[in-house]
């Protein structure tokens, strides 16, 4: 993809700021005017076009919306059915599993710009974002992972950008192993985003906004019907940016647009093409790095790249083509397939390690070209039938996955070619740059068949149990190109899981489930043979509860969760690797969502998790895993005034708390400190058209450390930062 062009971004961005003066919502549709936001989400979701993965009215499950809106019973901050952990429209208290669903108010509140603000509310804790250029690792329940989706679909492949806010309806967070749904993965979790879809009613909002550190983004949304009779719908999201930082010498551009159109030849069938596309350029920027272990020794500002250098370019495509039929009252077959694509290029600079003096930076000049296509197809039957006194919701479901990788990496050599950096004085802009080495080179192929199976039965009108297996076969063959030498991989598992739930009370239900998960490990063990796959087993039990009248919802959990076969250094050859290793997690966590009273919206996580290596041939038993803390709480909370004098002000704030962590599971290591940030939200509709925010995020401008990686790096939080704004909807 060719790069856009800067002048013509740069006078974009500046005409929609002068045009609409400070922030956009960069959200979505927002519920325009003083209205409630029930009102507002009841008007959009009748005209809305089903279009999830599977929308089959569980048996006695209520339905909402047109062919049963699975996962559209929202209310603001409340959500009370979830469409990814069964793939079937399933109210959220009878899944017997921990769903957060994080609708869009919550990040239209917020002026997030980004999926991490709904995360970090979620319990979601923040791993490696790959030098700022995408969302490359998260954590949950004290395991790392890299798998999350879009509709049902997984768009992690390779280093994608990070998922823009401006077309996502809702993010539906998943914790404990998921692999049954959603294949190979890890056993923390995952999340998959619903993206919003075509409206009926012709509507375009637009908006821009304005930040400190020079950031600027302009967004609109526009849908409607494309034909008098309202069979074709059609929506168009999109955003640009033009962003500083508070980091030295960092910046970067960012386009987006992700077009949907939908069309339904007869009332049981839907047919949907969406796509995105996704052009970033920018500055590869690592962090900071710790001297003699004091994370804090270097200022928050501080750049340990060579600013001369041009940003990173990312590109991505991505296609899904969604068809539903309903085949009678109770059965419905969904087919879907997905092609995406991507390539990232371009130069940073990494860090080495400090020398002994406390103020030298060993560094190395970096080059790299990836390059990532993935083809996804998916085919779905459910339906509803009774055998005796027992209901069920049956799901039987196949899929096929064909992932390519390419990875050219370049990196000079610190010792024959020093690039250092002092690190009280520094000299930017050495020439020449030092000259590169091939350090990887190679392509791999990875392709897998899955199919599954689940019944969710009502045994009684209150017990309700659900059962389901996926097996999967999966292949990895790699070439590396500097040997010349081809490794394959092949192996076949199955993923079980299991789950009840017991209504106590018309408002309390308790649960219980157990899941398992997997995922390759790539490379070879002495012997050149590949390595087992990683394994993952999970049990939770928990307690949901529905109160104040049902406007306010909780869940409480508890958890353990192990991964076996870990990669772990060979007693024989400490040159290589055997899958011995075993890590392990436990903990609970507690979710609240929803109104306290009129106009009073709440949304908050907390966890705990005690995640530790329980078996290693170098580490002892109970070494931290890295980027895991201990303890974490994030809370969000806004109150729209409902009198007529006040009527349209919102007020608010968030507070998000991380308990410390170490940077790196190993021997030596330093450490994050924990932390403490608070943020202030506020807005007033102007008209029932216009809205205006002011937020203020990191009120108390505290200085923080987000994530670590490599246990070389860490990434400083941004210090305080003011965003203003106004959307209007026409």
């Amino acid at each position: 993809m060719a790069a856009p062009n800067k002048k013509i971004k740069k006078n974009t961005a500046l005409a929609a700021s002068a045009a609409l003066v400070l922030v956009a919502q960069s959200g979505s549709l927002v519920r325009f005017g003083p209205s409630s936001a029930a009102a507002q989400l009841a008007a959009d979701a009748s005209q809305e076009v089903q279009l999830e993965e599977l929308s089959v009215v569980g048996n006695g499950r209520p339905a909402s919306g047109p062919a049963g809106g699975a996962g559209r019973r929202v209310d603001g901050y409340l959500a009370k059915d979830s469409v990814s952990a069964t793939r079937t429209d399933t109210p959220l208290r009878e899944v017997p599993q921990t769903v957060v669903v994080v609708p869009d108010q919550v990040l239209t509140d917020a002026a997030a710009t980004r999926v991490d603000t709904a995360l970090d509310l979620a319990g979601v804790g923040r791993g490696n974002n790959f030098a700022g250029l995408g969302l490359t690792e998260f954590t949950i329940r004290g395991f790392s992972t890299g798998e999350f989706y879009r509709n049902g679909f997984p768009i992690n492949r390779g280093y994608p950008n990070s998922p823009d806010v401006v077309s996502i309806a809702r993010i539906e967070v998943l914790k404990g192993p998921s692999a049954f749904l959603y294949g190979r993965g890890d056993p923390g979790g995952t999340f998959n985003i619903v993206t919003k879809q075509p409206l009926a009613e012709r509507v375009l909002a637009i908006g821009t906004q304005i930040g400190s550190f020079n950031q600027k983004r302009s967004t609109f949304d526009a849908t409607g019907a494309l034909d008098e009779e309202g069979r074709v719908l059609a929506r168009v999201t999109g955003a640009v940016e033009d962003n500083g930082s508070f980091r030295d010498f960092v910046h970067g551009d960012r386009y987006y647009l992700a077009p949907v159109i939908a069309w339904k030849p007869t009332a049981d069938t839907t047919i949907t093409l969406e796509g995105e596309l996704v052009s970033t350029a920018t500055t590869f920027d690592r962090g900071v790095v710790p001297i003699n272990g004091n994370i804090r020794a270097l200022p928050r500002t501080f750049f340990i790249g060579e600013p001369g250098i041009p940003p990173v370019r990312n590109d991505n495509a991505l296609g899904q083509l969604r068809i539903e039929h309903r085949l009678d009252p109770d059965w419905v077959v969904t087919a879907g397939a997905q092609v995406l694509g991507g390539r990232l290029y371009g130069d940073g600079v990494g860090a080495m390690n400090v020398l002994s003096d406390g103020r030298t930076l060993r560094r190395t000049f970096e080059h790299r070209d990836l390059s990532w296509s993935d083809l996804d197809l998916q085919l779905n039957l459910a339906g509803k039938f009774e055998t005796g006194p027992f209901r069920h919701t049956l799901l039987m479901g196949f899929e096929y996955d064909s992932y390519r990788y390419r990875e050219i990496f370049n990196r000079s050599n610190a010792n024959t070619n020093p690039f250092a950096l002092g690190l009280l004085a520094p000299r930017y802009g050495q020439v020449p740059l030092p000259p590169l080495s091939s350090i990887t080179n190679f392509l791999q192929n990875t392709q897998s068949f899955g199919g599954y199976v689940q019944d969710q039965i009502d045994i009684t009108p209150r017990l309700h149990a659900l059962i389901g297996v996926r097996v999967e076969d999966l292949g990895l063959v790699s070439t590396d190109y500097r040997t010349g030498r081809t490794t394959s991989l092949q192996g076949t598992v199955a993923t079980p899981r299991f789950g009840l739930v017991y209504d106590l009370t018309d408002t309390v239900s308790i649960y219980g489930n157990y899941g398992r998960s997997f995922r390759p490990n790539t490379g070879t063990d002495r012997a050149g043979r590949p390595f087992a796959f990683e394994q993952g087993e999970g049990y939770e039990a928990g307690a949901k509860f529905s109160l104040l009248d049902g406007t306010l919802s909780a869940t409480a959990a508890v958890f353990d969760i192990r991964r076996s076969n870990v990669l772990t250094v060979d007693p024989v050859d400490p040159n290589f690797s055997v899958a011995a290793g075993e890590v392990r997690s436990r903990g609970f966590d507690l979710t609240v969502a929803g109104y306290l009273s009129p106009g009073w919206r709440v949304f908050g996580t907390y966890t705990h998790a005690d995640a530790a290596v329980s078996r290693d041939n170098t580490l002892p038993v109970g070494t931290r895993i890295a980027n895991i803390p201990a303890d974490t709480l994030a809370l969000q909370s806004v109150y729209e005034f409902q009198g007529p004098d006040l009527r349209g002000l919102g007020l608010g704030g968030g507070v998000t708390y991380v308990s410390q962590r170490v940077a790196g599971t190993a021997l030596s290591t330093f450490r994050l400190p924990e932390y403490t940030v608070f943020n202030l939200i506020s807005y007033y509709w102007i008209t029932p058209q216009v809205r205006v925010y002011l937020n203020v995020d990191n009120l108390f401008d505290t200085t923080y450390y987000d994530r670590a990686f490599q246990n070389r790096y860490a990434t400083p939080g941004t210090p305080r930062a003011i965003m203003g704004g106004v959307a209007a909807r026409f």
